[in-house]
């Protein structure tokens, strides 16, 4: 049911006490891989080379603190143990992926989503320590940005994606990119090699 709905489009979120509720926002907030927006303190931030990024390492980590962490303006957290498990069962199908900023051995950052074709569609993230998830979010983009991905589904708006490069496009554009984007072959199973090989050139 996931991966059909995120072909067409749509994503689930709702309260926990909800049933599970499916949207299809106009405009779609979105980000671009090759224009992601990387400013000056961040670039010092990549260049201390102090937190390390990996991908597809600690999946089920991930996606536990996204579902802990608070959020301004919400009570509780959609994603569900019946969500989660979700989330878990396209992990192991090799469609979603989780992109991971540790510092000194610890998880403190990080994201996840899940990959069709040439569509990321972003689903959560979390920062436990300043810059954490940003700089996961950067080294995802440029990750995707070389292995010719169309675009990153940020959902909804935020300002913090915004700062980085996020903007709204209207639905029916999201559409036509997301059709002609899941045409290709879908990269799918780990992506903690490849993740690890780019990042290392980059370097």
């Amino acid at each position: 049911m996931l991966l059909s709905a995120y072909r067409q489009g749509v994503f689930p979120w709702f309260n926990p006490r909800d049933p599970i509720l499916w949207w299809n926002p106009d405009p779609r907030f979105v980000l671009v891989p090759d224009e992601v927006h990387v400013s000056s303190s961040m670039r010092r931030v990549l260049n201390r080379g102090e937190l390390l990024v990996r991908a597809d390492t600690d999946f089920a980590a991930v996606i536990t603190s996204c579902a802990r962490t608070p959020r301004p303006g919400q009570d509780g957290t959609w994603i569900t143990e019946e969500m989660a498990e979700g989330y878990l069962r396209l992990h192991e199908l090799g469609f979603a992926h989780s992109v991971e900023t540790w510092l000194d051995d610890a998880l403190v950052g990080g994201l996840y989503g899940v990959s069709i074709g040439r569509m990321f569609f972003g689903e959560s993230m979390f920062s436990h320590s300043a810059n954490s998830s940003k700089v996961a979010l950067i080294r995802l983009a440029r990750f995707l940005e070389h292995y010719g991905f169309t675009l990153i589904d940020a959902q909804l708006h935020t300002p913090h994606v915004e700062s980085m490069g996020g903007r709204e496009i209207p639905r029916t554009e999201f559409l036509s990119v997301l059709r002609s984007s899941i045409d290709y072959p879908t990269m799918r199973g780990s992506w903690s090699e490849r993740f690890e090989a780019f990042t290392y050139q980059r370097q």
